[in-house]
């Protein structure tokens, strides 16, 4: 490609390096999630909306506006011939590119600047395989020379895991046009490294050496990491930061994309960075408008920092003269009992009713607790449907009978708020056992109204909670004592994509799980593979035992619950039952083979019974002579 001349007024470029000497920037935040939450699905092209949709990516743009931003990138993540392969756009380069610029810069009102988006090409098999440096640098120039003639008043590379591909864009960028401001972005893991094995340190040089104005990270982890990585950008190099993170630590539930971070969190943050001395602050997937008018309300007359400063972590121990948590054996009695290990726990899960009388369950539950069973755990809206809450039926259960009660908490149904306050008004009536559970789609149920709320899944408000249980909330208040909640997360050993869920397992643990109860085991050799693949779980695991009820019962349950997995054969042999009597009888002797296989396994704690349409007995007849 030949050199270009420059389209865009010169003055915008130099003013906005000159205010980045003044001050401090905020950039917008996501545009994909903005689109997603908007009906989009993501087999779609969302660059290729700039010219389908232009209404909604203008709102979207006018949206970070009227929040403060100063600085709006276009919708061009994905515009490179490259990626516009995937979706038969590859000769549409220009196009696209340019509809992104004026949509921008139509929304700006000229209270922001456009920054045009140039996201990776997708290296090592992403998007459409491998590419040499002199592939990656024609992509990139064509890409960025469509952008310069449209109007881009700087230009943001962003979410580059590979230094050799971004060395690629810079040079590219800069042998087209040598003035305009260039944002150079890497993506780190949580381990402070990108994907070429680069540490933040080791990347500044060649980052400025190859024409970058500013250098810094963005997406793939939260505030926190993200700090520290350009802390450790800072420190000896004289360059100016920025960094755009995402809200919390993305999980993906049912193809939806979930974070944890709220806006206030990133206010808070906001002003950390920029005593890091970042001079552009901004946020990428997950964030929305909402932080973007935190962030701006937070740096607000903030002068960037240029010295080294200690990183802070996520929760704070608060201040006082308050009760230190306590450890994990002194929470509950069935915290004890797991801790020491001397004994094999036995849970049972109860239906909860649909009426608000609570006398048939205690009657069942009284039943339970004369056979010697530890505990009773209660589900959160068994199948869907409107019933009591655990929270209330573990109260009364506790006052009238004593038994140890572990309650389903379900993230689906309440906003982060309403969920630190249902975990305090837990610890408050002295329910102590808590499993977090990320929760089910409301579609599988009887109504058609109800939505899921899922702003966070199971991992985040397992940290939440940690943080409760330190006596600080997800904003960092103190909450007056500490929770002291018995943290408990589920886990599912026969799962297809088993390298997922271990990888999900250990997330859960890092944020501070106590314990696990497992999915139904039918074959033991599958959580015995878990296990072996795992390594000696690290925490104590209840492993959920189901006795079928019939072969139609069976099918029901692999075929149409998520994360059910019942082997082939185990269905075999309930196909073979020819009454209803056989159906019970098979299904108890099933569950009692995989008790006893589970019994001796390292790491195993205990089991809980999981008896279909509340046939307790069904439970008892399996832990009969285990009692």
């Amino acid at each position: 490609m030949t050199q270009l001349e420059h389209t865009a007024p010169r003055a915008r470029g130099e003013e906005f390096l000159e205010r980045l000497e003044a001050g401090v920037l905020v950039a917008d935040g996501a545009m994909g999630t903005q689109i997603y939450d908007r009906g989009v699905f993501i087999n779609q092209c969302f660059d290729a909306l700039s010219l389908s949709r232009p209404d909604m990516i203008r709102e979207v743009h006018a949206s970070y506006v009227e929040a403060g931003a100063d600085l709006l990138e276009t919708n061009t993540f994905g515009a490179n011939r490259a990626r516009l392969l995937g979706h038969g756009l590859e000769d549409r380069v220009a196009e696209i590119n340019h509809a992104g610029v004026h949509l921008a810069r139509e929304a700006s009102r000229n209270q922001a600047f456009v920054g045009g988006s140039i996201g990776p090409i997708g290296v090592r098999g992403q998007v459409a395989g491998d590419y040499s440096i002199d592939d990656m640098r024609a992509i990139f120039a064509e890409q960025a020379q469509a952008l310069l003639e449209a109007g881009a008043d700087l230009l943001v590379v962003e979410t580059i895991p590979a230094i050799n591909e971004m060395e690629a864009a810079l040079a590219a960028i800069r042998g087209l046009d040598g003035d305009v401001p260039v944002v150079a972005l890497m993506t780190f893991d949580e381990g402070g490294r990108v994907q070429s094995g680069q540490s933040p340190e080791e990347l500044v040089d060649r980052l400025v050496t190859g024409g970058a104005n500013l250098v810094g990270a963005n997406c793939s982890v939260g505030p926190k990491p993200m700090l520290d990585c350009v802390i450790r950008m800072q420190n000896g190099h004289a360059v100016k930061l920025a960094a755009m993170p995402n809200a919390g630590l993305p999980q993906s539930v049912e193809g939806r994309l979930m974070y944890m971070a709220s806006p206030e969190y990133f206010g808070k943050y906001a002003k950390r960075f920029v005593r890091a001395g970042v001079r552009l602050l901004g946020g990428c997937c997950g964030t929305t408008p909402a932080h973007v008018r935190q962030m701006k309300l937070a740096v607000s007359g903030f002068v960037p920092g240029a010295r080294t400063i200690e990183t802070v972590e996520l929760w704070e121990e608060p201040t006082g003269s308050g009760p230190a948590p306590v450890d994990t054996a002194g929470k509950s009695g069935l915290a004890k009992l797991l801790v020491e290990g001397e004994e094999f726990v036995t849970s049972v899960e109860l239906t909860p009713p649909t009426s608000a009388d609570l006398e048939p369950v205690i009657d069942a539950v009284s039943k339970l607790e004369a056979a010697g069973v530890d505990a009773v755990n209660i589900p959160e809206y068994a199948r869907i449907s409107p019933r009591v809450t655990p929270l209330a039926i573990a109260r009364v259960l506790q006052e009238r009978i004593g038994i140890e009660t572990i309650i389903h908490y379900c993230c689906r149904d309440r906003n982060l708020y309403g969920m630190q306050a249902d975990l305090m008004a837990a610890r408050a009536l002295d329910v102590r056992n808590v499993l977090i559970i990320t929760g089910d789609p409301p579609k599988a149920g009887e109504y058609a109204v109800p939505t899921a709320v899922f702003d966070v899944d199971a991992i985040g408000l397992v940290r939440v909670a940690r943080g409760l249980s330190r006596g600080v909330d997800a904003a960092g208040k103190p909450t007056g004592i500490p929770l002291d909640l018995h943290l408990g997360v589920g886990v599912n050993p026969g799962a297809i994509d088993l390298e997922h869920e271990i990888d999900r397992f250990e997330r859960k643990i890092a944020a501070g799980a106590e314990f696990a109860m497992s999915q139904p085991v039918f074959d033991p050799r599958h959580l015995e593979r878990f296990i072996e693949q795992l390594g000696r779980p690290p925490i104590p695991m209840l492993v959920g035992i189901l006795p079928l009820f019939s072969f139609r019962n069976a099918e029901f349950l692999h075929n149409e619950i998520p994360g059910m997995n019942i082997p082939e054969p185990i269905r075999e042999r309930m196909r073979a039952t020819q009454s209803r009597e056989e159906g019970m009888a098979e299904g108890v002797a099933i569950a009692r083979e995989a008790l006893a296989g589970v019994r001796t396994m390292t790491g195993v704690g205990g089991a809980y019974l999981m008896p279909p349409f509340g046939r307790y007995e069904l439970a008892l007849q399996v832990l009969d002579g285990l009692l």
